[in-house]
């Protein structure tokens, strides 16, 4: 689905707060202690809680795999200032059923209503739609998790309605809200936030290969 540029691991997205990177083993005890907190692992559907370090190890080592693979791109979220130090994840993988790849995102408690995880979730739409030749992208938020919603709908998204989705984490079943996101509309946000119409001032991400 990637190309080569996004299959090295010097390969990272700038915004203007955020700096998007593969994540490293030096990552492990910072994604244990934010990813493990049971207000971030109980909206998700693949983080177990509590969460145990040979856990975050296989995140680690499938994650970088997939991203050398260019079936999906996993990107650790790190504040520009302090790039060694994560605070979450985003990421866009490929739907197991055949669907549109999946757009999925967390980001540690202390750093909640900022609006990182809008920022970080934009950036990596912008990847997807810049560097694959994807149409469309698809993601879907727990209905007891507007904040969740929130963030989807401020990048575009448009809702397609509700349904149960399978959260092996958490053992069984939940409602889901599921979204769209397609390139046309991506498009026409991009020109409407250019023009100053619409959400707050936010500059396209960089792309950057190198150390």
């Amino acid at each position: 689905m990637y190309p080569d540029l996004t299959r090295d691991d010097v390969f990272r997205l700038e915004t203007r707060r955020l700096w998007l990177r593969w994540a490293r083993q030096a990552d492990a005890q910072a994604l244990v202690r934010f990813a493990g907190e049971k207000a971030v692992a109980g909206m998700t559907a693949r983080i177990p809680h509590p969460l145990d370090p040979p856990a975050v190890d296989k995140f680690i080592l499938e994650s970088r795999q997939a991203n050398a693979d260019g079936r999906a791109l996993v990107m650790a979220i790190t504040p520009r200032r302090h790039p060694t130090q994560v605070i979450g994840v985003v990421s866009i993988e490929p739907d197991p059923d055949g669907g549109a790849p999946h757009l999925g995102y967390w980001l540690g408690t202390p750093h909640w209503g900022q609006g990182l995880a809008t920022e970080a979730a934009r950036a990596m739409i912008d990847a997807f739609f810049a560097y694959t030749e994807g149409s469309e992208l698809a993601s879907s938020a727990r209905v007891v998790n507007p904040a969740s919603r929130r963030v989807l709908e401020k990048c575009g998204f448009a809702s397609v309605g509700s349904g149960l989705q399978a959260f092996p984490a958490r053992g069984g079943v939940f409602p889901v809200d599921r979204f769209r996101l397609d390139r046309r509309a991506w498009d026409s946000l991009k020109t409407w936030h250019a023009a100053g119409l619409v959400f707050e001032r936010h500059d396209r991400p960089e792309c950057r290969v190198g150390a």
